[in-house]
């Protein structure tokens, strides 16, 4: 008997078709991969099941839950399913936080909740849990807040949550986004664990191929709202019989122009006999010995604590036209590294030059012209957003920084143009954030760095959050502008797929240092260093997780 059964489920919201006859189950003890690019309507599939609807959405079919009419349930049964029987790991996890309760309230209250278990005891269950999902009390301690964490740590947290009452249910909807290599690896082996313990249903909502195959022995795609294909997944993506699941195959083994005519991680001698300026062009952006420290965090006025090292004595060089990838586990000093470099903050010590101009402790006036050629995509795109601002002013936020302001009519052109290069329609530009997928605002994200040209674009997870084919469009859109307009790159990724197919060179960093750097495919092919040794053996391979599953049904 299956755990959920979902059964001819169509849903509108106001006028607007949203899905469409959708079927799948989930039987306890056994993981479903849901695919799909961004707004095939997987996340609302997973929201139709928790009753999270939006007010004008309206559904038909069948969703039943351990014999329980999802759709007819009362609001006092659904609250009672949720959190307990129901748990769910949301996409975005600074959005799925409370910013001003602890990591240790958060992760208690549902324990107290549904079990009435007292403060001491939540807490102890819930130190446990994060202990389980990689944050041992040691280094987080309940008392931290979600900004106190980076990405990866906080999609930690969420997921200690979903997990902390061991639910009949989990639906996971990319819990391993902002993960690195590594700890995504232990947390897919965390979720296994806790299927077979458990005999947990595992509802896995991914756009990685190469993650579902490992984790699910079925699977099911959908494209705008509809089934295309479902099935055993390792015969589903090696037959690939429908032509949508061969367009999701092609495009997760995607790689870029640029790397197909050059091979990526090396000097092309191509590109600098075409362009001689740049044997002798200095550096786009040097960095110098720079170093990040934080104040601890004190447990009495009288005991001092010593400071956190975020970035510890960092130096390298960035090119014109160079893409260099910034790879490391979440925490490792990354985002703290690629603030300084937008000088966004500031180093401890040490000094960052662009253009060959020092920035390092300029005042905004005298920072404004470099920011005209530096421009960013940051890790969170709904956060990076104002939610009560349409997408036009958005997008169009960099121009102000340009010499010559744009018309209103240029500008929406401008903003036009962006939109259609990341995929999207200038018919969006009228919208709000909250009205696009999780990976539909990541493009909006990088068409606003890209909108005014810049030279350098600091990527932090640019592509974490697409779908594969998004992302081999948004690869393609990077290796197009370092191409035909010499924007030079700095890729913050934990994603060693898109580090092998859209960089030169490559940096492993490992608790605040540069511990390994090379050209891309030296380093990712023959790495030395115990760090870089790690991201490499635990990186997913579609074509590795097939075979494995092939061989294991004989």
């Amino acid at each position: 008997m299956s755990l959920l059964e979902i059964e001819k489920l169509s849903l509108t919201i106001g006028d607007t078709p949203i899905l469409r006859d959708v079927e799948l189950s989930v039987a306890p003890g056994e993981v479903m991969g849901l695919v799909g690019e961004s707004g095939s309507g997987k996340s609302i599939t997973a929201l139709t099941v928790m009753r999270l609807l939006p007010w004008a959405a309206r559904a038909s079919g069948r969703v039943a839950f351990d014999g329980i009419d999802i759709l007819a349930a009362s609001e006092d049964q659904m609250c009672a399913l949720r959190g307990d029987d129901i748990g769910m790991v949301f996409q975005e996890p600074m959005t799925a936080l409370n910013p001003v309760k602890t990591i240790g309230e958060q992760v208690a209250e549902g324990i107290r909740w549904h079990t009435r278990a007292s403060r001491a005891d939540a807490e102890d269950r819930a130190r446990k849990m994060l202990d389980r999902v990689g944050l041992p009390s040691a280094q987080f301690p309940l008392s931290r807040y979600p900004h106190e964490l980076s990405g990866g740590q906080r999609q930690r947290v969420v997921i200690a949550i979903a997990c902390a009452l061991k639910p009949k249910l989990l639906i996971a909807d990319e819990p391993t986004t902002a993960l690195d290599v590594v700890l995504q690896a232990q947390i897919l082996d965390l979720l296994r664990d806790l299927v077979a313990e458990n005999r947990m249903g595992l509802l896995l909502i991914s756009h990685d191929l190469a993650v579902v195959t490992e984790m699910a022995g079925r699977i099911t795609i959908l494209r705008h709202g509809e089934v295309m294909e479902a099935g055993d997944t390792a015969r589903t993506l090696s037959e690939q019989l429908h032509p949508y699941t061969r367009q999701l195959a092609q495009a997760s083994m995607h790689v870029p122009a640029r790397a197909r005519t050059h091979e990526v991680g090396q000097d092309h001698p191509q590109r600098q006999a075409a362009n001689p300026l740049l044997q002798v062009a200095k550096p786009l952006l040097q960095v110098d010995s720079v170093t990040r420290d934080y104040p601890g965090r004190r447990k009495s006025l009288l005991k001092r604590v010593a400071p956190i090292r975020a970035v510890d004595d960092v130096s390298f060089s960035i090119d014109p036209r160079q893409s260099v990838a910034l790879v490391g586990r979440s925490g490792c000093g990354k985002s703290t590294l690629a603030r300084m470099v937008l000088a966004l903050d500031g180093p401890t010590s040490g000094t960052i030059r662009f253009r060959g101009e020092v920035i390092t402790g300029n005042s905004e006036a005298e920072l404004k012209p470099a920011r005209r050629d530096m421009q960013v995509v940051f890790q969170d795109p709904y956060g990076s957003f104002d939610p009560r601002q349409k997408v036009e002013k958005l997008v169009a936020e960099p121009l102000h920084v340009l010499e010559k302001r744009p018309t209103t009519a240029e500008r929406r052109e401008m903003v036009a143009k962006a939109l259609h290069e990341v995929g999207l329609s200038p018919r969006d530009m009228d919208k709000y954030p909250h009205e696009f997928s999780g990976g539909q605002r990541q493009r909006l994200s990088i068409a606003r760095a890209i909108i005014t040209r810049p030279k350098l674009v600091v990527a932090d997870e640019p592509v974490s959050a697409l779908d594969v084919s998004i992302r081999a469009q948004i690869l393609d859109l990077f290796a197009e502008l370092n191409q035909k307009l010499g924007v030079a790159y700095l890729f913050i990724t934990h994603d060693l797929t898109v580090a092998r197919a859209i960089t030169d060179q490559v940096m492993i960093m490992h608790d605040g240092k540069i511990v390994e750097r090379g050209r891309t495919s030296a380093v990712l092919d023959h790495p030395q260093s115990e760090a870089a040794k790690a991201l490499v053996a635990a990186a997913p391979d579609l074509h590795r997780a097939i075979a494995r599953r092939l061989q294991e049904q004989g």
